[in-house]
């Protein structure tokens, strides 16, 4: 499934920072539609469409606790469903990558008092705080366990008791939220007599030990439960903890639960049964199953099948009186919506076509439509489109792309009254209008996308879009920018830059698109050619055939297209210098970059990797496995696919970028690709950043530094320049 894929900004899994995020934050909408909330000042404030009239819902005042001078600083907050109570997220603190851990406050707005919720645990050690149903309890999770108190802070009540750092109670371990995006890990009954929470067993999860050797003047290692390649994953169940005896059922959800992952759950709208959904070790089998919650008892009403991977379900949304829910699949070859009955006897398509739906933005089941974003035509751009949420309905543009050719976004208020649209693309900084979604005009033409296009200047050298095809009759879409004041008649330097895997794509029309956040001055004023495409499995509307033509064929593929592109493109532009030929890529893009180095030598004259996978076999297992597939019974497709198997072949001029404490793509990588190039005589560049995180940025002067030294490299390299 495609989801969300211009909008995340990500190094999870070995994603890059590929693309801008074209949208701000979500709205946080009222239940009725007609509003939203923000922090506005240090308060929170309401503001009612169209008019945008605001007004104070919880004040400086009431956000200042007793004995304080200033107000707390809101960080997210959640209404009550009477709107009298907010739950107030502050002082958080990093979970591996997200602020998912702080202290909570409740905001009583009709006593008109706060109260720390959990003041008796340690500071900052709060996740996911949710309010009961009734708005007269919290529960939350701290060091591993589950608690639930009254909005008061009195009768705090473990419902857990057992977690440890290995044992995970309502939220979950390193691989889970890396690659599954799971972190919120435990869900209030609709009745909220009982809650229904994930348990993760890491106990037989070896550590991989970071080292660090800056901070005091004995090293200590840092450990991380990773799993990695053909190792087990943990343990996983779920559990339906009572509130008033602490006791927990545990679902029988069937299958061994270390062979199988449960990424997704939620319980069913208005009765005592959960919806799950299960994924083999291969992750190329899917069950949803319906668990009664007083039982215990699972039953399988969806199972999908697939030769490559299936990917975690979003939110399953019910209609018909919640006789139905909702799935996204791309078995029949595209990515689409169905609409399943509850029985699993009843299966709709909602979207139909050859096209893929790459983001659900609203389900409006009292209106039957269903809004999505998609892209039949150019799978560069994005677009909102719309059908019949009963599936009897033809596909409908509702963006103008003939006047707006780019990237479009919506957030649509819960009654469809509304929206915020957003729009960017290569040559227009991103931009924002509120609508009335039901007649699609803006609220204010001062405020429209229209007035503020006519306010920017076009670029002078804008980026290009293009076609290419390799001898394999691979169609690639990618984008080029020249140099400044660019002359045909001239020979210049080309610098591809390359992600290659199936987690982001870069070719996209978006604001991004040709420039390079790392180059410290302008390519294109100095006089480089900079290039991006995307090879098969890169996950962009073309289809499931083209997105998962990769599996079990991360660095061949990939690589092949990449290279066999690059080739055409070299073969057909006589400005292009086939002899300063550079690549470089982060995360995945260094992993590729390293093929491309390694196994096209004859192309690439100069690479800059960083943090790359040189190793398949040292990442960790959800991630590879899915589209490796396990390693079992052999290992060829990784040895196959990884760098260090071709590093022998290194012809032309590398930098190898890493930082020592990266717990997503271990340094290991580096010390194993190193001592490959060694072994085999090959002389590059090294640059080592102890313990940075796979994002190289922490500690004063880091960005600047890498800027700098990759500008430097390419350069020296890859020199600018007309010839």
């Amino acid at each position: 499934m495609i989801k969300n894929l211009l909008v995340k900004l990500s190094i999870t899994c070995i994603a890059i920072f590929a693309i801008i995020d074209t949208q701000a934050q979500s709205i946080n909408w009222a239940k009725h539609g007609n509003s939203y909330y923000q922090i506005a000042s240090g308060e929170i404030i309401s503001v009612t469409l169209p008019k945008s009239d605001k007004k104070t819902v919880i004040s400086r005042a009431l956000l200042t606790p007793a004995g304080k001078n200033a107000p707390i600083a809101v960080r997210s907050f959640q209404l009550s469903a009477d709107g009298t109570k907010a739950l107030i997220y502050t002082n958080s603190k990093k979970v591996w990558r997200y602020d998912t851990r702080g202290d909570y406050w409740l905001a009583d707005l009709t006593a008109n008092k706060i109260t720390q919720i959990g003041k008796d645990k340690p500071a900052s050690s709060l996740m996911f705080a949710k309010l009961s149903p009734d708005g007269n309890k919290v529960a939350y999770v701290s060091k591993h366990n589950l608690y639930v108190e009254n909005i008061d802070g009195s009768n705090s009540k473990a419902l857990t008791t057992n977690g440890t750092d290995r044992m995970i109670n309502g939220t979950f371990d390193w691989v889970y939220e890396e690659e599954f995006d799971c972190r919120d890990g435990f869900r209030w009954s609709p009745d909220g007599k009982s809650i229904a929470y994930w348990q993760i067993d890491a106990t037989k999860i070896k550590n991989f030990l970071m080292v660090n050797n800056t901070d005091s003047i004995y090293p200590y290692t840092i450990p991380v439960e990773y799993p990695k390649v053909g190792e087990n994953p943990s343990a996983c169940k779920v559990g339906i903890v009572d509130i008033a005896t602490a006791k927990t059922k545990w679902l029988n959800v069937p299958g061994d639960d270390i062979q199988h992952y449960i990424p997704r759950m939620q319980w069913v709208p208005n009765s005592n049964e959960v919806i799950l959904q299960q994924l083999n070790r291969e992750q190329n089998e899917s069950i949803v199953f319906i668990c009664d919650a007083a039982s215990g008892t699972a039953k399988a009403v969806y199972t999908e099948k697939a030769k490559a991977w299936i990917d975690a379900q979003d939110e399953w949304k019910w209609l018909n009186n919640n006789q139905e829910f909702t799935i996204t699949s791309d078995k029949d070859g595209w990515n689409h919506l169905y609409r399943i009955s509850r029985d699993g006897k009843k299966q709709t398509l909602v979207t139909k076509g050859n096209y893929d739906v790459v983001d659900v933005k609203l389900i409006d089941d009292n209106n039957n439509y269903l809004y999505f974003i998609a892209s039949p035509n150019n799978a560069t751009q994005r677009y909102l489109y719309k059908t019949k949420l009963d599936g009897k309905g033809k596909l409908e543009q509702v963006t103008p792309s003939t006047l707006l050719p780019g990237t479009h976004s919506y957030d649509i208020s819960p009654n469809a009254a509304f929206a915020r649209h957003s729009y960017n693309s290569s040559t227009v900084r991103p931009i924002t209008e509120w609508m009335n979604f039901t007649t699609g005009n803006p609220f204010t033409m001062d405020g429209s996308i229209t007035t503020q296009l006519s306010k920017q200047e076009a670029p002078k050298n804008k980026v290009e879009f293009f076609k290419v095809t390799t001898e394999d009759g691979v169609e690639l879409d990618g984008w080029m920018k020249k140099p400044d004041n660019f002359n045909p008649d001239k020979k210049y330097p080309v610098v591809f830059y390359v992600y290659g895997e199936p987690a982001s794509p870069t070719a996209s029309d978006t604001y991004g698109a040709g420039r390079n956040f790392l180059y410290a001055g302008d390519m294109a004023k100095d006089g480089y050619i900079y290039i991006s495409m995307d090879n098969r499995g890169a996950p962009v509307p073309k289809g499931a055939a083209w997105r998962k033509g990769i599996y079990k064929n991360i660095g061949v593929i990939n690589i092949r297209d990449q290279a066999m592109a690059a080739k055409k493109l070299l073969a057909t532009h006589s400005f292009m210098d086939k002899d300063r030929v550079a690549v470089w890529g982060w995360s995945g893009g260094g992993s590729s970059t390293l093929n491309l180095m390694f196994q096209y030598p004859e192309i690439y004259k100069t690479g800059i990797s960083i943090a790359a996978v040189g190793n398949q076999l040292t990442y960790d297992n959800i991630y590879q496995e899915r589209y490796m597939g396990t390693p079992f019974p052999s290992k060829e497709a990784y040895v196959k696919g990884s760098p260090i198997t071709y590093a022998k072949n290194l012809k032309g001029n590398l930098l190898y970028i890493h930082g020592t404490g990266d717990d997503n793509v271990h340094y290991q990588n580096a010390e194993m690709l190193i001592n490959e190039l060694i072994k085999n005589k090959k002389v590059f560049q090294l640059m080592s950043y102890p313990n940075r995180t796979h994002s190289i940025s922490e500690g004063e002067g880091t960005s600047e530094h890498l800027s700098l030294t990759y500008t430097k490299f390419l350069k020296d390299n890859c020199p600018p320049g007309a010839r």
